[in-house]
């Protein structure tokens, strides 16, 4: 939202991996494998990824079910470069497509996709608190399943298991609020 998207300088990437990547070999497994959008990985891994995949296994190995999906369809507005940016589920799955936050994420116009994106999550919502199915696959140990929510969606084995393996045997650091 900052506008800085593929911007990022090399004193970011140090400040980010500084802040947020598991010790002691996180900075260079993550140096490795995401050269490109560094910056972006390390915190959507550090905010998002890795607490929602430990609060999966942690629930898992209480007994419970865990479904876990991925938004990986571009927000269309300012011509797809905010990517599959954080808060852009909320209009998906409350069906307010034509909220501030709606319109600024998607544009004045839904797209046909957006509308059937937001459609299938908010179906999926309604399962999930009526049968306790969201409608895929849970999330088990071993198979670490996630709904990848796009244009065309699919439940996979966890899209993003470099940075599962990085994380491994780590765990986000609590983050002290003002």
């Amino acid at each position: 939202m900052s506008g800085r998207y593929g911007t990022f300088t090399e004193e970011d990437a140090h400040a980010a991996l500084e802040l947020h990547a598991p010790r002691p070999d996180g900075t260079r497994a993550y140096r490795a494998a995401f050269p490109e959008e560094l910056v972006e990985t390390v915190y959507s891994d550090a905010l998002f990824r890795m607490p929602s995949q430990k609060l999966a296994e942690a629930n898992a190995a209480a007994g419970g079910t865990s479904y876990l999906f991925e938004l990986c369809w571009v927000a269309p507005a300012l011509g797809g470069v905010l990517g599959a940016c954080h808060s852009l589920d909320l209009p998906l799955a409350f069906g307010t497509l034509d909220s501030p936050v709606g319109t600024q994420l998607i544009g004045e116009e839904p797209t046909p996709e957006a509308v059937a994106l937001s459609r299938e999550l908010q179906e999926a919502w309604v399962r999930f608190v009526t049968t306790g199915d969201a409608g895929w696959s849970a999330h088990r140990p071993g198979g670490h399943l996630t709904r990848v929510l796009d244009t065309e969606s699919r439940t996979l084995p966890y899209p993003e298991q470099v940075s599962r393996q990085i994380w491994e045997g780590h765990f986000p650091a609590p983050f002290d609020l003002p």
